[in-house]
């Protein structure tokens, strides 16, 4: 069986050093199938349009797996707020406050929790010290939805800035097969 994993960046993408990019370059090296599209207009993002655009994609690509970061996980819960096809698994790494006030990214926020997040299996992956969003509502995310939630400490926005370039963690989760 074929596994499909489509990767999803936040605000200004993810490419390298990114661990995004690294996790993509990876999954090919291991002849797996991944899409890791540049959303548009990354660094000026519009909810609406990302929302078309992803929804195209699930419904060409059919992944049985999403990993987003950040700002993806926010576009993540307004897909879910329409139907969209359900995956095998889902990977929510650094999710933003649902409150965000960033002016820029402002059409996504406020977001409110979706009643499902058409995934089987979910996995969130946090830092105790992201600056965009506090432990207790990653906690209570979590917790909403019943899905193991791992917080490493002092990772920050998990992302380049803050050291994450090739993470092994995050790789070995998304190619194992079992």
């Amino acid at each position: 069986m074929t596994h499909k994993t489509l990767i999803l960046h936040g605000w200004g993408g993810s490419d390298a050093p990114h661990w995004q990019a690294e996790l993509a370059a990876e999954i090919a090296k291991n002849y797996g199938t991944v899409s890791f599209p540049l959303l548009d207009n990354c660094h000026f993002p519009s909810k609406n349009r990302w929302v078309k655009q992803v929804k195209q994609i699930l419904e060409e690509f059919k992944p049985d797996t999403v990993v987003c970061h950040s700002l993806a996980n926010t576009l993540w819960f307004w897909l879910c707020q329409e139907e969209i096809p359900q995956v095998k698994r889902l990977f929510m790494v650094s999710p933003p406050s649902l409150t965000t006030k960033e002016a820029t990214i402002k059409t996504f926020f406020p977001c409110k929790m979706p009643d499902t997040l058409y995934a089987k299996e979910v996995q969130m992956i946090v830092s105790d010290n992201d600056p965009y969003i506090e432990t207790a509502e990653a906690k209570t995310m979590a917790e909403h939805y019943d899905i193991p939630l791992t917080i490493i400490k002092d990772a920050g926005h998990i992302n380049a800035d803050s050291g994450y370039g090739k993470w092994e963690l995050i790789e070995k989760l998304v190619l194992d097969r079992s």
